[in-house]
């Protein structure tokens, strides 16, 4: 279901897909999607936690000081597989404020995970200006992986994890210096 609801959101947006439509994509009853995810907001909610965890993979669970290489190799991973469906459920605008709160929430949490990894703390003097930094590197991973898999720029569509270690590498150091 998840997979048919991350599909069907990805390609048709939030306020233009049905539960209907995510029922038949996935060959169930309506009334299954209500049991497990109580509403459409319910199912969204949960593609759009397996997106966050998927950033969360990349950024928040990875040491500080592989962090670049780890974005590097979820965005080559995109070069042959074109921008994934849970990266596309973060940058489809919806349409619905409940939806976009709750894509807020996901980037804003991987945001603090990236920043929490190089040293950020909540309450400490001088954190805001932490978060955004990772805020801008999440921006530019994320800027990266669209000019790669959707724009297809070259030559960054077609340049090899390898070709990508570095720059990111200096990327992220030059926002948020390991500390």
């Amino acid at each position: 279901m998840l997979d048919a609801a991350r599909r069907r959101f990805a390609r048709d947006g939030y306020a233009a897909t049905t539960v209907r439509d995510i029922a038949d994509d996935a060959g169930v009853n309506v009334a299954l999607i209500s049991r497990y995810f109580s509403s459409k907001e319910g199912l969204f909610e949960a593609c759009l936690r397996a997106a966050g965890d998927e950033l969360r993979r990349t950024t928040g669970q990875t040491p500080a000081d592989q962090v670049p290489e780890a974005i590097a190799r979820h965005i080559a991973d995109l070069g042959t597989a074109g921008l994934s469906s849970q990266l596309a459920l973060l940058l489809r605008s919806s349409g619905d404020a409940g939806a976009d709160d709750i894509r807020r929430g996901v980037l804003h949490r991987a945001s603090e995970q990236l920043a929490s990894a190089r040293g950020w703390r909540p309450d400490e003097p001088g954190s805001d200006q932490i978060l955004l930094r990772a805020q801008m590197a999440v921006a530019a991973g994320i800027g990266v992986a669209v000019l790669r898999s959707s724009i297809r720029l070259e030559p960054l569509s077609s340049a090899t994890e390898q070709d990508l270690v570095e720059p990111l590498r200096g990327l992220v150091n030059a926002l948020l210096p390991p500390h």
